[in-house]
């Protein structure tokens, strides 16, 4: 197994690495939430579903790039949404433009009390390697 680290996303928690490759190919992703891009400290979110599901998969994307992989080869989501009800379908509108709409990979959505900094959205990943 291999760590990923890059410093073109968002840095993770200390103790975590943004993702793992298995000796099978397999990528996880560590769960990415929408940090604000012009952040002074990894600590400002974007404002809204919309912009921070957009942040978190810009970032997913990074960390898939830095794998050896990319967004066109995830085969299985974990979408975390603080307010389900109000915020899927929104969250929606952004994540379908992040991949192909004639193979969209698995995906889970779960409506949660809390996420991390107070977001909205947190996303997490398993791809395949290109």
């Amino acid at each position: 197994m291999k760590a990923v680290h890059t410093t073109d996303a968002f840095p993770p928690i200390p103790v975590l690495s943004q993702a793992i490759i298995a000796k099978n190919g397999t990528v996880y992703v560590s769960g990415c939430i929408g940090l604000a891009a012009d952040r002074v400290d990894s600590k400002t979110l974007e404002v809204g579903v919309q912009a921070q599901a957009r942040s978190a998969m810009e970032n997913m994307g990074k960390v898939l790039k830095a794998a050896g992989s990319g967004l066109e080869h995830v085969v299985k989501t974990n979408v975390f949404l603080s307010d389900l009800p109000n915020d899927f379908a929104p969250m929606n509108e952004v994540y379908f433009t992040f991949f192909n709409k004639d193979q969209m990979p698995a995906r889970t959505c779960i409506g949660v009390k809390n996420l991390p900094l107070g977001a909205v959205f947190e996303i997490e990943c398993v791809a395949e390697l290109a």
